[in-house]
């Protein structure tokens, strides 16, 4: 997907929030072989390798423009390789993924896939948003489902793949994994306005509408959304409440 680093990173200290307390669940250890899937432009993934001494660490993604930022951060023991999450192999002592895995279809099966490639007694780390349910996600499918959208789009809507988290502890425990744990937190976020909250899903839950739209129906979307979002959040500021599933687990030795 055309993902826009500068979009995206408009709101990059709220969405720092959860990589921390990702980061908190992980086992430091010296020399561990990592992979972060969906390492976007690299900043986190750096920030990832800092904390893992003696680490060799390698970030994946299947964005150019995203890669093209992260290459600026490459340094030994950091590296950054263009790639689907969904072909990634290999035996890693640490799989990381910060907000990628909602991006990509199928939990039932990937979780399985992501969890195999954790070597015996590395863990697997992950923070995806499970915030779909929320009026700024709910609005994005009704306009969608509205002409002239939903002929341009040919009746696609995205449905999120995210589970519920006891879903996930039962994949997890399924694949015989070890310390699982598994948790929903919501973020609380304060932006300026409703155009603020327009200016969020933008870099994200719109890009794939957007990527199938051409420029004029993609102006007349946001149009109609931010339109729709003032009339639902008329004050200011605008709390937003962001609800996110972590989990870690160890796989046995």
């Amino acid at each position: 997907m055309p993902w826009d680093p500068k979009r995206y990173h408009q709101f990059a200290s709220e969405r720092a929030a959860p990589f921390e307390d990702l980061l908190a669940m992980v086992d430091v250890r010296r020399g561990l072989r990592v992979v972060d899937l969906g390492c976007g432009s690299g900043e986190l993934t750096a920030r990832l390798a800092d904390v893992l001494p003696e680490s060799d660490v390698v970030g994946i993604d299947s964005s150019q423009e995203m890669l093209a930022e992260a290459a600026t951060l490459a340094r030994p023991g950091l590296r950054f390789e263009h790639a689907p999450i969904e072909t990634v192999t290999g035996d890693w002592d640490l799989v990381f993924s910060h907000a990628a895995l909602h991006w990509v279809e199928d939990h039932e099966s990937l979780i399985p896939r992501v969890y195999s490639l954790v070597a015996p007694g590395g863990q697997l780390a992950v923070q995806m948003p499970s915030n779909h349910g929320h009026l700024t996600h709910r609005l994005i499918v009704e306009i969608a489902r509205q002409e002239p959208f939903v002929s341009a789009l040919g009746g696609w809507t995205r449905t999120a793949p995210v589970l519920a988290i006891d879903r996930y502890a039962e994949l997890l425990h399924e694949c015989g994994a070890e310390r699982i744990t598994v948790i929903e937190k919501v973020y609380q976020h304060l932006l300026d306005d409703a155009d603020a909250l327009a200016d969020w899903t933008s870099g994200t839950a719109l890009v794939p509408y957007f990527e199938r739209l051409d420029d004029e129906l993609r102006a007349q979307f946001m149009q109609r959304y931010r339109s729709r979002l003032r009339k639902a959040f008329p004050r200011r500021p605008v709390y937003y409440p962001f609800r996110r599933t972590l989990f870690v687990a160890t796989k046995p030795l």
